[in-house]
């Protein structure tokens, strides 16, 4: 259970961490803050829904492990990089990866977040989630 909120913290820091780099190099950090990313942050902007279906919380634990597998798969990669862009290169990469597995489960990169948000945040998610595992 620790394992999967500490997991579920890293993949949506990861997630989110890589549009804002990918813009970083396009635009100044100003405008960076005002351009939207793609990926929305619900609870961020006060509108989290905490009412997901089983599917969608099965969804999200079947593109969870997905998403654990390739952070680990790049984690020792990024840590072992010899310059920062390599090291955002290779986030760049896990993260589409990342995004890959989500969508090919089938749950949108939005929802995602907002599961995994909720999970980290909402004792009444976590408890679904892991009752379903």
């Amino acid at each position: 259970m620790n394992k999967l909120l500490v997991s579920v913290t890293a993949s949506l820091a990861l997630l989110a961490a890589a549009p804002a780099m990918a813009q970083q190099n396009q635009q100044e950090p100003a405008a960076q803050q005002t351009q939207g990313s793609g990926y929305s942050d619900p609870a961020a902007a006060g509108t989290q829904d905490t009412n997901f279906s089983d599917v969608q919380l099965k969804d999200f634990i079947e593109a969870q492990e997905g998403v654990m597998e390739v952070r680990e798969e790049y984690i020792q990669k990024i840590e072992a990089a010899d310059s920062q862009q390599k090291a955002q290169e290779l986030q760049m990469e896990a993260n589409d990866k990342m995004v890959s597995v989500i969508e090919d489960v089938g749950i949108d990169i939005p929802t995602y977040n907002s599961i995994a948000t909720a999970y980290s945040s909402e004792p009444k998610v976590r408890n679904r989630v892991d009752a379903l595992m």
